[in-house]
């Protein structure tokens, strides 16, 4: 796996349901978010305009351990693996402030794809920064 990158987000009441605590689906939106620091929205951004290529969710599988509530500040912990030359493998973490572990679990799956949504290679431009990580 690389290198743990960090990315804080802070839980808003939209985030919430009713008794305050966050709203399930909510967790795959502060992991995509999260993913997205890692790779970088600009390079994500330029390979979709300018060669049809992006990024899907082939796979995710979420472990909810404790409730996060509003007003926290938590710490997306992200790390990744290359499965093949089509497929990222993501470990992400929703950690709480001063938790002794991680409040959600996500394991994430995702294939690179080209706008007729058929599977290509993770792109060299995507690929190179991120094996250093």
């Amino acid at each position: 796996m690389s290198k743990i990158y960090h990315h804080p987000v802070q839980i808003y009441y939209e985030d919430t349901d009713h008794s305050g605590v966050v709203y399930h689906p909510n967790f795959l939106k502060y992991f995509e978010r999260a993913r997205e620091h890692v790779i970088d929205s600009d390079k994500l951004a330029t390979l979709w305009q300018e060669k049809g290529l992006g990024f899907a969710v082939y796979k995710a599988n979420l472990t909810f351990q404790d409730g996060v509530e509003f007003a926290e500040i938590c710490d997306v912990r992200t790390s990744y693996q290359f499965e093949g030359k089509y497929k990222t493998l993501w470990r992400q973490e929703l950690w709480r402030p001063n938790a002794s572990k991680p409040a959600v679990i996500g394991d994430i799956e995702m294939v690179c794809l080209d706008k007729q949504k058929r599977l290509q290679p993770i792109p060299d431009e995507i690929l190179a920064p991120l094996s250093i990580g």
